[in-house]
C-alpha cells in the first residue's frame, strides 16, 4: 500500500512537468503561434492559476474523502504554482524586458493589472519558501495564518488575469466559477463545524452565573 502511494506521488510529480514540456517542444518546433511572447506568457501563467486551483480543491476533496494523505499534495501541488508562476515572472524579467530594470519599473507603475500579479506572486513565494516541515515548526501558528493568504493570492490572480485579458472571457469565468465553488465549500464546512462546536459546549458552562445559583 505504501508502495503504491509512493508510486502515485512519484506519477503525480512526473505528470505535473508535462506542461513545462509542453511549452519547451512548442519553442523547439516554432508551434507558439505569431505572439511568442504573450504565448509563453499567458501558458506559464495559466498553469500556475491551474496549480493554484488544484491546490485550493484538495481541502474539500480531503474532506468528502476522508484520505488524510491529501494534505502531501496539496503541498506539491502548491509548490508547483510556484514553479510555474516563477517561470512566468521570470519569462516577463529575463525574455519580454531582458532585465532592463528602469523598463520594469515604468511598466509597473503605468500597468495597474501587474500590480495585482505582482501582490498574488509575493503571497505564492511566501508559501512555497515556507512549506516545508522545518518552517512550519519554527512558525508554529503563525504559520497557517500565513498560508491563509493563499486565499488573497486567488483573488489578487484573478484580477490579474481579467485586468490583462482582451478576448475570450470564457476561460477565466470558469476560473472564476471554481473559485466560488471551491469558497463555497469551505464555507459551509466552517458554518457546520461551528454549528457542531457551539452544541457541544454544555450548557453549565455557557453559564456560569446560573451554575453558581
Amino acid at each position: 500500500m505504501i508502495m503504491q502511494i509512493n508510486n502515485l506521488r512519484s506519477l503525480t510529480i512526473a505528470v505535473c512537468f508535462i506542461p513545462l514540456l509542453w511549452v519547451v517542444f512548442d519553442i523547439a518546433f516554432d508551434n507558439l503561434g505569431s505572439n511568442e511572447m504573450q504565448a509563453l506568457h499567458i501558458r506559464l501563467g495559466d498553469w500556475a492559476l491551474r496549480f493554484l486551483w488544484i491546490t485550493l480543491a484538495i481541502t474539500p476533496v480531503q474532506t468528502v474523502t476522508k484520505w488524510r494523505g491529501m494534505t502531501e499534495y496539496r503541498q506539491l501541488f502548491g509548490l508547483y504554482a510556484f514553479f510555474y508562476a516563477s517561470l512566468h515572472v521570470l519569462v516577463y524579467l529575463a525574455v519580454d524586458q531582458v532585465f532592463a530594470w528602469r523598463i520594469i519599473g515604468i511598466d509597473i507603475l503605468e500597468s495597474s493589472y501587474i500590480w495585482f500579479g505582482l501582490i498574488a506572486y509575493i503571497i505564492v513565494f511566501s508559501l512555497g519558501i515556507t512549506s516545508s516541515k522545518a518552517s512550519k515548526k519554527l512558525l508554529g501558528k503563525s504559520w497557517k495564518k500565513l498560508h491563509r493568504f493563499i486565499y488573497l493570492a486567488a483573488g489578487a490572480a484573478m484580477i490579474h488575469y481579467f485586468w490583462q485579458l482582451k478576448g475570450n472571457l470564457a476561460e477565466p469565468l470558469f476560473y472564476l466559477l471554481l473559485i466560488f465553488m471551491l469558497l463555497g465549500f469551505r464555507a459551509v464546512i466552517w458554518f457546520k463545524n461551528k454549528q457542531l462546536s457551539q452544541m457541544m459546549i454544555p450548557k453549565g458552562r455557557a453559564s456560569p452565573d446560573t451554575e453558581s445559583d
